[in-house]
């Protein structure tokens, strides 16, 4: 079997997901120079800054996208289906991560905000949630509105949300946030100007870049809730 490398990685993912180089350059906004040189082979070992970027539109991890984790497990081991409902008791290894939802004030008052619920969850590993750095208690859920983040998340998509992320220091240029925008709850990628905060939509053709200066983010009441570790929706 030939050797696995990024480059290799790389152009199966883009075959797969029927996208191009250029393409891959306007939704994750790694260099198209840098692109072209992984492709061509030219960088063995890019840098962890362009490789995550990727491994996030693609939802992998940056190992595998190295090349140094398998595709799909050799030989699966199929296992029986475990069924549960809201009132199926967590198992030990196992988390009931709650939802953050918008919600309104007061009827027809336009102001809103946002809060816990009470009975939306969903459970994880604790494994899977230590392997991606995440503390138990600071794991939200998040459901994605709207069409801003197509193509990679639909409406109606959940993503995982990492709370211990939320400082201005903890963002990583491209990675995806849920914010708080005046009440408003929102999932962007997020770069980090010399002025200010950038918030980008992944359909930045109808839904332009925004930017705010940092002295501005408290009048816009623009609070990071944390950083996006995983997500996940159904195809239709």
């Amino acid at each position: 079997m030939p050797k696995r490398t990024v480059s290799t990685v790389l152009k199966a993912l883009l075959e797969r997901h029927h996208i191009s180089a250029m393409a891959l350059h306007r939704l994750t906004g790694v260099p198209q120079s840098t692109l072209s040189r992984i492709l061509s082979g030219k960088i063995a070992e890019p840098s962890d800054r362009h490789l995550s970027k990727i491994a996030v539109y693609f939802n992998i991890s940056t190992d595998r996208l190295r090349g140094r984790e398998d595709p799909e497990p050799r030989h699966p081991e199929l296992r029986d289906i475990c069924l549960w409902d809201d009132d199926t008791p967590v198992a030990d290894d196992e988390v009931s991560i709650p939802f953050l939802r918008q919600v309104e004030l007061a009827a027809g008052s336009g102001r809103f905000a946002i809060e816990e619920s009470e009975r939306a969850k969903l459970r994880f590993g604790k494994r899977s949630l230590r392997h991606n750095g995440v503390q138990f208690d600071q794991a939200k859920c998040v459901t994605v509105r709207g069409d801003s983040m197509l193509p990679v998340l639909r409406d109606g998509a959940t993503v995982g949300v990492n709370a211990g992320k939320r400082s201005l220091d903890d963002v990583v240029d491209g990675d995806l946030y849920a914010i708080n925008h005046n009440g408003e709850l929102r999932v962007k990628q997020l770069y980090r100007l010399a002025t200010g905060l950038r918030l980008r939509s992944f359909n930045h053709d109808e839904y332009p870049d925004e930017d705010y200066l940092y002295a501005d983010l408290e009048d816009e009441q623009l609070v990071i809730l944390g950083h996006v570790f995983w997500w996940g929706m159904y195809a239709r």
